[in-house]
């Protein structure tokens, strides 16, 4: 029986203060290629594409969050189509299918608003996210925006959901979404802590969570309740690392990847890796100098052993044997600034 055919997608955008630079595109390249291809039939113009998420059992089924609001295709990305929410035209970040339940779907926005479906995408409800933010985030200077750039749930406990909030925290509910509370006490440190950009809850130890973001890695061993920040290797002058994307290898929750760098915007690029559940984290040798922040990560839910990362300088690497040996792709022809990335 021929082996099924998959891809890496990958999607460009940029951050949506005033004057930032934006870039756009969605394109997909079949695993083992060499050329990317651009999406675009049913895709709004130009879309600036931050999240990706393919169904975990139909891996044909792929979601793509862009400047207009979430879109959907049956066919690997060839055609696409809205997806009818009730939203406001916000920017989407994040997608996430509940890993005890696939048809369960959340989709978190800019502006602090998260949307949750019970029957696979057809019906959707907002979820009464009102946490009010630490006053640091609305201080002079500050970047007012409240994104959700991921969202997370308990596989023991299907109530007990997480998202991490640029700026803003960690948040979590267990309710199923009806309420939140913010989980920020514990994750400051110096002024970066509520700049988080992933949240984890481990697979195999329940009640362990990890958080991360501008200021580092922080973990929970009692579900948010308290955290401790972890000490890594430190990559700037604060003695910190800039984390942007966390994961666990499909099917073997004790194996753990970070995509992380000096800091938002750096010539260090760097992927760790703990091989027992976080107690220990360790610099992956990638064999090649990786020259801007690593900012995605992405494995293929059939076969963890493929996995892929993406800088926001445009740089993707691909490994076939779960990270031990890497090699590079082609950069997209649209732009560098990687946002989005996955593969299935």
């Amino acid at each position: 029986m021929a082996e099924q055919r998959s891809w890496i997608y990958l999607g460009l955008a940029g951050e949506t203060g005033r004057g930032r630079v934006v870039q756009s595109g969605l394109y997909r390249m079949a695993d083992n290629g060499n050329a990317w291809e651009e999406l675009h039939s049913g895709l709004p113009e130009a879309p600036a594409v931050r999240a990706i998420a393919l169904h975990p059992l139909h891996p044909e089924q792929v979601y793509a969050g862009t400047q207009s609001g979430p879109f959907r295709s049956n066919d690997h990305g060839e055609h696409w189509e809205k997806i009818n929410i009730p939203d406001h035209g916000l920017p989407v970040w994040s997608f996430l299918f509940h890993p005890a339940d696939p048809d369960v779907m959340f989709v978190g926005y800019e502006n602090c608003e998260i949307y949750r479906s019970d029957d696979g995408g057809e019906r959707w409800i907002r979820l009464p996210v009102s946490v009010r933010f630490p006053d640091i985030t609305t201080a002079p200077g500050s970047n007012p925006a409240k994104r959700v750039l991921a969202l997370d749930a308990s596989v023991s406990d299907p109530d007990l959901l997480y998202a991490a909030i640029e700026v803003g925290g960690t948040l979590r509910s267990t309710d199923g979404g009806e309420h939140w509370e913010n989980l920020s006490h514990g994750q400051y440190l110096n002024d970066d802590a509520v700049d988080m950009h992933s949240v984890l809850a481990s697979r195999w130890r329940p009640d362990t969570v990890f958080g991360i973001g501008r200021a580092g890695m922080f973990q929970s061993v009692d579900g948010g309740d308290h955290w401790k920040h972890v000490k890594l290797d430190p990559l700037n002058a604060k003695g910190q690392v800039y984390c942007r994307d966390i994961r666990e290898v499909p099917g073997n929750p004790r194996k753990i990847f970070v995509a992380a760098g000096a800091n938002f915007q750096s010539d260090t690029g760097i992927l760790l890796y703990s091989g027992d559940g976080g107690d220990s984290w360790d610099r992956v040798d990638m064999g090649l100098q990786v020259p801007h922040t690593m900012f995605a990560l992405a494995f293929d839910e059939r076969r963890p052993m493929l996995m892929s990362c993406a800088t926001n300088g445009g740089e993707i690497y691909s490994s076939r044997d779960g990270g031990e040996s890497w090699t590079a792709h082609p950069p997209p022809p649209g732009g560098t600034q990687i946002y989005a990335l996955a593969r299935g």
